[in-house]
């Protein structure tokens, strides 16, 4: 499980499912077969995976793994470069720390995220912001997932995948009808999608071409490197014709959050274990 620390919202977060799965296959390792050393103290982080059943989504899990396969080998390439700034521009930063960690944790975390319809109802705060404005006190736009920042390292993000289910019919399993959904070439609004804040708390919207990943740091980097890496602050915006009826439109993404291992130490200064850590985040959010 992931812990997102949430930074400032308007509403609950209700809008998304989510699907997680442990990476551990990465390393070769099955915590089904062989349960981790800390299973009892780290429950949400060391928890089997619990796959659909073959007849019901064949494929899925060959899928599932081959592409967060591709998303953490494209992570370690990503904190090989992060390592020579942090090398250049850190003191004391241990040489090639981050791709290590990246590699060889078997806690790195994929979330198939499906965003549901917003219904017309759905009137919290953030739901009535014209478009292109900006955050204020008054107002939020993060109508589809709330603002908040990753606790982990890298976060593999691949694009979205808008769906009309006013026009797609999810058909049984059992009808073999297994015919795949038609995404649409982009969202009813252009001011659905993902935004992030930047350090001069500038909001940006954030596009991921279809045949590309993105990745944003997180809240682990950010102690690892002693803030030359700060974690994002970011969130989902509907979109005004989503939410204002008219359309169904639902969006669909992985992510994929790597992790250190629960031993391995994130603040040098501190000797703070990743799993030190975790516990102090999740009790900040409980």
């Amino acid at each position: 499980m992931q812990n997102d620390g949430v930074v400032k919202t308007g509403h609950y977060d209700t809008l998304k499912g989510s699907y997680y799965v442990n990476c551990a296959f990465y390393n070769g390792q099955d915590l089904s077969k062989q349960a981790h050393p800390l299973s009892e103290q780290f429950p949400e982080f060391t928890a089997p995976n619990l796959w659909p059943d073959e007849g019901s989504l064949p494929g899925f899990k060959s899928a599932f793994e081959e592409l967060c396969t591709v998303i953490i080998d494209t992570a370690i390439v990503v904190a090989g470069l992060v390592d020579k700034y942090a090398e250049a521009n850190i003191k004391g930063y241990e040489r090639g720390y981050l791709e290590h960690v990246v590699k060889s944790s078997i806690l790195t975390k994929a979330r198939l995220l499906h965003y549901f319809p917003p219904k017309p109802s759905d009137d919290r705060d953030g739901y009535n912001c014209p478009d292109t404005s900006p955050r204020t006190e008054d107002a939020s736009p993060d109508s589809w997932c709330a603002t908040h920042i990753d606790h982990g390292c890298l976060t593999g993000l691949t694009a979205p995948m808008y769906v009309d289910e006013s026009q797609e019919r999810l058909t049984s399993h059992t009808t073999g009808d297994m015919s795949p959904l038609r995404c649409l070439a982009q969202p009813p609004d252009a001011s659905t999608g993902l935004y992030i804040q930047a350090r001069d708390s500038t909001i940006v919207k954030v596009s991921i071409p279809p045949d590309c990943l993105a990745f944003q740091t997180g809240e682990a980097l950010q102690v690892i490197t002693g803030g030359q890496f700060k974690a994002v602050p970011h969130f989902v915006k509907a979109g005004a014709k989503n939410r204002l009826g008219g359309t169904a439109v639902a969006r669909n993404t992985l992510a994929v959050f790597t992790q250190p291992n629960l031993e391995d130490i994130v603040d040098p200064k501190k000797g703070t274990t990743f799993g030190e850590f975790s516990k102090h985040v999740m009790e900040r959010f409980a």
